[in-house]
């Protein structure tokens, strides 16, 4: 157990420190492989995720308020570098930072793993351009158990540090395939027989009457699309239905995550029915 005082730790360099705001930009990120995580359950999860985090950079009165994370960090050989509350500010886009940031390795990969011999349930945004929303799918992905999550092309970056908070340590646990062409999508999901449903405001489809008929208990691929134009007509097209969520109050339409939470139970809930069923007969 690391019993380090937080003025034992080594402070960060400029270097060090110029190096990880370089990460604030995409371009950045992609180039070197990196991105960055803030806050104490991202950190957490990057640091249970094999191979994934790289260093840590941390404020005295956060050292000490997460000792067993610093302490888990350092036993895995993890470099910890002490910085001061203006230095940690300028690694974050929030506007009280939690005093943690954590240098990660990207965690996307190829559509052949995405998309394996296990995966039973797996989103797709298309387009998605808001980061909170990103990362809310993502997070509402692993609380409904699904196996992973694709954003294809013009979708936001998947490590835009919104994304990544709002996923609160998600995107750690999932399979996640960035900036994928669709059609390349859909041919993988093709391959491995999953069934594609688009969620959609006027699709034909009434997702609680698929949900009654068993339909929503094969593997399923869900696409959602832009926040503010939905899918594009032809790719909805490319669906085997477009599925609508039925309002039955008064307001207009449901938010991308929230629809995208819905969905996901549903699927989700229709699975492990099934899947009970099977293990009781």
């Amino acid at each position: 157990m690391d019993t380090r005082e937080p003025t034992e730790l080594a402070p960060a360099s400029l270097s060090e420190l110029r190096s990880a705001r370089r990460l604030q930009r995409r371009k950045e990120r992609r180039q070197l492989g990196l991105f960055l995580a803030e806050g104490p359950q991202a950190a957490r999860e990057a640091l249970a995720t094999r191979g994934c985090a790289q260093k840590l950079f941390v404020t005295a009165p956060a050292a000490a308020r997460h000792a067993g994370l610093v302490s888990a960090a350092d036993a895995l050989n993890i470099p910890i570098r002490l910085v001061s509350e203006e230095d940690l500010a300028s690694l974050t886009d929030t506007v009280t930072p939690q005093g943690l940031v954590a240098v990660c390795h990207l965690v996307d990969r190829g559509l052949d793993e995405v998309f394996d011999a296990s995966t039973r349930l797996a989103v797709c945004c298309v387009q998605v351009r808001d980061p909170g929303n990103a990362g809310t799918v993502i997070r509402c992905a692993d609380v409904f158990g699904a196996d992973a999550v694709l954003l294809t092309e013009g979708s936001v970056d998947a490590y835009n540090p919104k994304t990544v908070r709002a996923s609160v340590g998600s995107i750690f646990h999932l399979r996640l395939a960035a900036e994928v062409e669709f059609t390349e999508v859909m041919r993988a999901a093709r391959a491995r027989g999953l069934q594609v449903l688009a969620a959609d405001g006027t699709g034909e489809a009434e997702l609680p009457v698929l949900a009654a008929s068993r339909q929503l208990s094969v593997p399923t691929l869900w696409l959602f699309g832009n926040e503010a134009w939905g899918l594009p007509p032809e790719q909805a097209r490319l669906a085997d239905r477009r599925v609508r969520v039925p309002i039955y109050g008064a307001a207009e339409s449901l938010n991308l995550a929230t629809a995208a939470a819905v969905c996901l139970y549903a699927s989700a809930t229709a699975q492990r029915l099934t899947s009970h069923s099977h293990e009781r007969s």
